[in-house]
């Protein structure tokens, strides 16, 4: 079983020609609402992989009875919700312009609950963007850790990162987050590296590195039509968590991160078009050849 920790939300994706500037308005021209959040997307991108999951996260009274309930049901995702009375379930309001450009506004609503949960103890678990001092608590008392601080990385204290990134198995992150910590922590990219078992290191369209036992594995991206990039990271470590269970070896599983995450940019919407393990094994193929099999579990 597969533990994630982190929020669900629901996300409100909006295009628009330019992005306004303070005290100025913008035309919507096109607005669409998807399942989100970085923990949910992880637990349906494992789901749909086939493997066993539980989703740790905060809801509003809003949630029960959602078509976002009746989708993780039919997903067969197990679910440890914090359900707080009276708040939303967290909702993100994303604006894309023209350029490209985007701003993002992020509404917390029952996640706050996180703050003053009482932390599970676990035996495998990946924690995505949640309450940093909730998941310093998770990541002290559970047996294996993986770790992705997202976009609440400014939101981690020097000694938060410390203390959740010394009992961290697994390190991902992209550049852009790598930077902040490094800055946070006052230590080089190096040294960050030396501090985790495993580091998967994110660099968009240029692919990802696996740092491991003082070597660099350089793993290039699957190519394919990008229709919108969001996501792209929540499915790569769908992937690489589903293969690793299974007792693929972490460069196999970074690769398995990798297709699964190809499937996901081809179309808008985190959890528009995750692939099952089949498919994901058909694409692996085409691009790097046989996927050996994992050694017999003892």
């Amino acid at each position: 079983m597969i533990h994630i920790v982190g929020h669900t939300a629901v996300d409100h994706i909006s295009r628009v020609h330019h992005l306004p500037a303070a005290n100025q308005s913008t035309h919507i021209t096109d607005r669409q609402i998807f399942f989100g959040g970085g923990a949910a997307n992880i637990a349906a991108g494992i789901a749909m992989l086939s493997e066993e999951v539980t989703l740790h996260s905060c809801v509003g009274n809003d949630f029960a009875g959602s078509d976002y309930e009746q989708w993780m049901k039919k997903l067969g995702i197990h679910r440890q919700f914090f359900e707080v009375p009276g708040t939303h379930t967290p909702t993100a309001f994303m604006f894309t312009d023209d350029a490209g450009s985007q701003m993002t506004f992020f509404e917390w609503g029952a996640s706050k609950a996180f703050a003053t949960a009482e932390a599970p103890s676990l035996p495998l678990v990946h924690m995505a963007t949640a309450d940093p001092d909730f998941n310093c608590r998770v990541a002290e008392k559970s047996e294996f850790v993986s770790f992705d601080p997202g976009q609440d990385v400014f939101w981690y204290t020097k000694e938060q990162l410390e203390s959740i990134i010394s009992n961290t198995d697994v390190l991902f992150a992209n550049q852009h987050e790598v930077k902040q910590m490094c800055t946070t922590l006052g230590v080089t990219r190096e040294a960050l590296i030396n501090e985790v078992s495993m580091a998967i290191f994110t660099m968009s369209g240029d692919g990802s590195t696996l740092y491991m036992n003082g070597m660099a594995h350089f793993i290039p991206v699957v190519p394919v039509t990008l229709s919108d990039p969001t996501g792209a990271g929540d499915a790569y470590r769908a992937g690489f968590l589903s293969a690793y269970v299974r007792g693929y070896t972490p460069l196999s599983c970074c690769r398995i991160g990798t297709v699964t995450a190809s499937f996901v940019v081809e179309h808008v919407g985190c959890q528009t078009h995750l692939p099952t393990w089949e498919q994901m094994v058909e694409r692996y193929q085409m691009h790097f050849g046989a996927l050996e099999q994992p050694p017999l579990r003892g």
